[in-house]
C-alpha cells in the first residue's frame, strides 16, 4: 500500500476518532466527575505523547519562557477549553455540544477582529458569521423549553466558553513560534492543562457516591487516552505529512456529524431535519469565515483549498509547524 494510502486512511480514522470522542465524553462524565475524568485523561495522553517527542527528538527547550507559554496555552486549550466541555457535556447532549465546539474557526477569526487593528471584516467573514451563528440557533428550534432549564444553560453557557477560551489560546499560541519539539511542547500543553484540572477538581467536582471503577467510566477513559489522543494524534501527524494541510483540516466538518450521528444512534440524542439544518449552516460558515480571512490575508489563492482550510485547525504547537510546511509548500509550488 502507498504512502498516499496509508495517509487517507489516517485522515478518515482522525475523521471518525475525534467525532466519537464527544460520545466517550459524555458517557464517562453521565457517572464520574467531569474535571477529575478530562484531568486523568489529558495528563496520561501529556505523559504518552511528551514522551513520544523526546524518544524522537531528543532536543527540548525547557526554559522558564518556554515553560510560562506552554502552561498558559494548556490552561487555555485543556484547562477552559477541553475541561468545560467535558464539564458541559453533563447537561449537554454530546452532539449539542460538538455542534457548538465546531464554531471555533469563526470565534478565533472574531477575536483576531477584535483585538487586532489590522484585521477588518469582509463580505465573505460577515456572511459566515451570520451563517453560522443561524445555524447555533436552529439546533434548540425542536426543543426551546430546554432553554428554560438552569442545568442546561449552564452546560451550554460552559460548552460557549469553552470555544472561546480554545480560540483565545489558540491565537495566543499563534503568537509565539516555538521551533524546538513541537511534538514534546504539545505534550506539555496536555500535562500541564491536565494538571491544573486536577488540582481543581476537589474544590468543584462531587465525590460523593462515586464509584471509581465504573465499567463504562474506565472504558470511556482508556478509549479517549489511546484512541481519541495518542493513536489519532499519530495518525494526524502522519497525514499532515504525506497530504496537502487543506485535505487534512477536511476533519473539521466531519467530526460534528460523526458526533451528532453517534449521539442519536447510541445515546437517543435528538436527531431532526432542524439538526441538519443546523450542522449545514455552521459548517458553512465556518468554511466561509475561514475563506474570508484567507483571502484577506492572501495566504494563497483564493481558488486553492488546498491551504485556505489550515484556520480550522486549532492552533497547537502541531498546527503551526503544519502552517509553516503550507507556507514553505506554497512557495515551492511557485518556484515550480
Amino acid at each position: 500500500m502507498s504512502k498516499s494510502a496509508k495517509a487517507y486512511i489516517a485522515l478518515l480514522y482522525i475523521c471518525i476518532a475525534w467525532g466519537t470522542t464527544y460520545l466517550a465524553i459524555r458517557v464517562g462524565v453521565l457517572h464520574f466527575p467531569a474535571f477529575l475524568f478530562a484531568g486523568i485523561r489529558q495528563v496520561i495522553s501529556g505523559i504518552i505523547i511528551a514522551g513520544i517527542g523526546l524518544a524522537v527528538r531528543r532536543q527540548i527547550d525547557l526554559s522558564a519562557a518556554n515553560l510560562r507559554h506552554q502552561a498558559l496555552v494548556g490552561f487555555l486549550l485543556i484547562t477552559m477549553g477541553n475541561g468545560l466541555v467535558t464539564w458541559g457535556e453533563r447537561q449537554v447532549p454530546s452532539g449539542v455540544a460538538a455542534l457548538i465546539c465546531s464554531l471555533m474557526p469563526m470565534v478565533a477569526v472574531l477575536f483576531n477582529l477584535i483585538t487586532s487593528k489590522t484585521e477588518k471584516l469582509n463580505g465573505f467573514i460577515v456572511a459566515g458569521m451570520l451563517v453560522g451563528f443561524a445555524g447555533v440557533g436552529l439546533i434548540f428550534r425542536d426543543d426551546l423549553s430546554a432553554l428554560t432549564n438552569p442545568a442546561y444553560l449552564a452546560g451550554l453557557l460552559a460548552t460557549f466558553v469553552a470555544t472561546s477560551s480554545w480560540a483565545v489560546g489558540s491565537v495566543v499560541n499563534k503568537k509565539r513560534v516555538v521551533q524546538i519539539n513541537p511534538v514534546f511542547n504539545a505534550g506539555l500543553q496536555l500535562l500541564f492543562g491536565g494538571s491544573f484540572l486536577l488540582i481543581a477538581s476537589p474544590f468543584t467536582d462531587p465525590y460523593t457516591g462515586v464509584d471509581f471503577l465504573q465499567h463504562d467510566v474506565l472504558w470511556s477513559l482508556l478509549y479517549l487516552i489511546l484512541f481519541g489522543s495518542v493513536l489519532a494524534y499519530s495518525a494526524y501527524m502522519f497525514a499532515l505529512k504525506e497530504l496537502p494541510v487543506g485535505i487534512v483540516t477536511l476533519y473539521a466538518y466531519v467530526n460534528p456529524l460523526v458526533a451528532v450521528v453517534l449521539g442519536y444512534f447510541i445515546l437517543n440524542e435528538a436527531f431532526t431535519g432542524f439538526t441538519v439544518l443546523a450542522f449545514c449552516g455552521i459548517v458553512t460558515g465556518v468554511y466561509l469565515v475561514n475563506f474570508g480571512y484567507r483571502r484577506q490575508h492572501k495566504v494563497s489563492s483564493p481558488t486553492d483549498f488546498g491551504n485556505n482550510a489550515i484556520s480550522a485547525l486549532p492552533n497547537t504547537e502541531l498546527t503551526r509547524t503544519a502552517e509553516t510546511h503550507a507556507h514553505h509548500e506554497t512557495n515551492d509550488n511557485d518556484s515550480r
